[in-house]
Formats: C-alpha cells, structure tokens, sequence
C-alpha cells in the first residue's frame, strides 16, 4: 500500500528572545501550540496524537518534561512521543510525526519543539569535562572553528565569506516578526568590526541563545481538504547520523549530510537541487556553515559554495534564497531551531512568509544538523501534492 500523502495545515510559533521569565515552559509551547491549531482552524479535540523533540534536559534541568507538559499540549489520553537528535531534533520531531501520518497510524498529529535556554546556560552545558567527551573550548563554536577554518584551507574561500552570511541573514530577519535578532542599523561594516569569539568566527557571525517553541499540525489528504489555507506537501523527508568521531571523518562536508540529502532528492524526483529547489531554510549557527552546506546538499560543486555566496545567489532576491527569515543566526531555541526551518520552508511554499516570502516558490527544503555534525534531518515541501 502506498504512503498516506502528508500536508503541513498549521503552523504556529512564540516570538523568539533571550528571556521569556513571563511563561513557563508549559505556557511557552501551549502558546505555539494554539497558534498552530488557529491557523489549522482546529481544536484540540481533532488531534490524535502529539510529537514533541528538545535539546538536551541538563540545557534547563527539567528532566523529562514531556511528562508533565502533556495536560499544556492537550495530550492527557492521547499517544504522546518524544524525539532526540541533539541540534537537530526539531527537524527529527516532525519527521516521526510525518511517518505517523503517512503510515496511516495517526491522521492528524500535533509536533512541537521548544527550548528556554534562559532556565540553565547552553554553552556551559555544551562543554562537559573529560572524561564525559572531549573539551569544546566553551561551547559549540569551539568545537567548529577549526572545521570552518578546514575549509577555507580546502577552498580558498576568502575571510569575508561569513560576514556576507550573517550581514544577509540579520537583515532578512528584519523582515520575520518571530526572529530574536532584529538590529535595523546592521551594516557589513558593523558585522565585520564585531569582536573575534574563535577564530574565524565573529561575535556577529554566530547564533543567538533563545527561548522559543515552533508547531505544526500534519494530516492526511482527507484532513488537507478541510484547511482553510492551500497547504503545504511533504515530497520527501530523511534522517541519518554517523559517529562524532571517527578515523577518516570529514567534518567539513559529513557523509550523513550528503547521504541524508539524497534521500530527500530521491523521494522527491530531485535531479538537479539547484534550478528545482525555489527557497531553503539551512541550519546556519555559524555563517560559515551557509557555503560549507551548499556544497554537501548539493547545490554547489566541492569548493564552490562560497562563490553563491559571495556572488549573492543566497540573497532574498538571488536565484536560491537561503534562510529568508533570517535563520538559526537570528534565532536559536536550539530545541525548536530545526522545526523552525521546517515549517519557514512550509510557510514559503504555502505563499504565508509575510515579508520574507520569496516569490513563486512551489518548492523549498527545510535542513538541521545537531551534535558534531553527526545527526542530520531533511525535508523537501510543496505547493501541489507529491507526484505518484
């Protein structure tokens, strides 16, 4: 038996910011959970089931949430499952719930990914001493660093690549209402002059630390023909992962990455990700990441990447806009982070991005990448139902 088709009907997110101290964490994913059902024209009464995914529980030392967050995500009595792939779990989340839907398990979930990072401190938590794993020299850009600096070394590509990347997100970020970051004077100038945090990465080239919450409501065909808005189709969904460490690992573009997204082309009838994929939303914590992921996803040659970049390919209004609403660099529950992708790349499809819709977008892929690098999750959505 064929695959149930899975439709995107509602979406919902919290404005994303340093501190939400006016909400627990209960009060902070209802808030995108009932957003999401709002604009599904939905009640909790429709939901069979519910999906929830966050980083890890020492980020704000409340061990198993899920468990008393089921009466806030209207789950008391219903299935409820919980997903962890470190950074990339959000992504992950609505994978599991998407499967469920298409194995014709469930007909409508609820998915929803949070982080409030104000509660503990992420970077601190990122750096565990020996012997529980290697040091990462405070935090995740430690760990990084020395991969953005392999490939430059590996490219050529030249130091101002990162500041182009997070000079365009911040500013596509001015356009998305939900984006932590919002600096009206940005300037190339002022990104360029921000204080060195690990070499090659500048203060104003890495991520945010946020509190936020990101939902979706999927359904089957039957479902999708009672939306109130044209939704969005999943054409293909892939996650892989493979070791943090190992003898002969390319850090720089991983083989999960690139096996991951070939799945997602694969199921899609993909040939050739440039010219038929419209918008991207990319797990971009450090803008460096932006031309290193262009070249594992496949839309750009080894070693060509940057030259997107630098040639403003990836602008809103270049011919492969990446993270039109500004990205992981301006807004980063990390728990939610990857959801967030996923459901900007629904949004785009939908035609519903606000401001940073970019025009005619009938396709657009929704990335993550969580741990070292080794966990990797991927969607590819559309305006029409998938072919076959």
């Amino acid at each position: 038996m064929p695959k149930e088709p899975v439709a995107v009907v509602g979406i919902g997110q919290t404005k994303h910011v340093a501190a939400r101290r006016d909400v627990s964490l209960a009060g902070l994913v209802r808030e995108a959970a009932l957003r999401a059902l709002q604009d599904a024209a939905l009640t909790w009464a429709d939901i069979d089931a519910v999906v929830i995914g966050k980083a890890p529980d020492f980020f704000e030392g409340v061990m198993m949430p899920e468990l008393y967050l089921a009466d806030a995500l209207g789950a008391v009595g219903k299935p409820m499952l919980r997903v962890h792939t470190a950074g990339s779990v959000g992504g992950s989340t609505a994978l599991v719930a998407a499967n469920l839907v298409a194995a014709r398990v469930h007909r409508t979930v609820l998915t929803l990914a949070f982080e409030k990072q104000s509660e503990s401190n992420a970077m601190w938590g990122l750096s565990l001493p020996i012997p529980f794993q290697q040091p990462l020299l405070a935090g995740a850009g430690g760990f990084f660093a020395p991969h953005v600096r392999a490939y430059m070394r590996r490219t050529g590509a030249p130091d101002t690549v990162g500041s182009l990347v997070a000079y365009k997100d911040r500013r596509n970020a001015l356009k998305n209402p939900y984006a932590h970051i919002h600096d009206p004077g940005i300037t190339l100038e002022k990104v360029q002059a921000a204080p060195m945090l690990w070499d090659p990465v500048r203060y104003s080239e890495t991520c945010p630390s946020s509190d936020g919450a990101c939902a979706m409501i999927l359904t089957d065909r039957t479902g999708a023909a009672r939306s109130p808005h044209p939704p969005a189709w999943m054409h293909g969904g892939a996650m892989r992962s493979e070791p943090t460490l190992f003898a002969g690992k390319d850090f720089v573009s991983p083989r999960a990455g690139r096996d991951c997204a070939a799945d997602v082309y694969r199921q899609a009838k993909i040939s050739d990700p440039r010219r038929e994929i419209d918008a991207v939303e990319m797990y971009v914590p450090f803008s460096w990441y932006e031309p290193m992921w262009l070249e594992n996803l496949g839309f750009a040659a080894e070693g060509e990447g940057w030259k997107l970049t630098e040639a403003g390919a990836t602008e809103l209004d270049g011919d492969l806009p990446v993270n039109p609403s500004g990205g992981v660099l301006s807004a980063n529950p990390i728990g939610a982070s990857g959801m967030i992708r996923f459901a900007e790349a629904a949004l785009q499809v939908r035609g519903q991005a606000g401001e940073h819709q970019v025009d005619g977008v009938r396709r657009a892929l929704g990335h993550a990448y969580g741990g070292g690098a080794q966990f990797f999750s991927m969607w590819l959505v559309g305006a029409e139902p998938p072919p076959g």
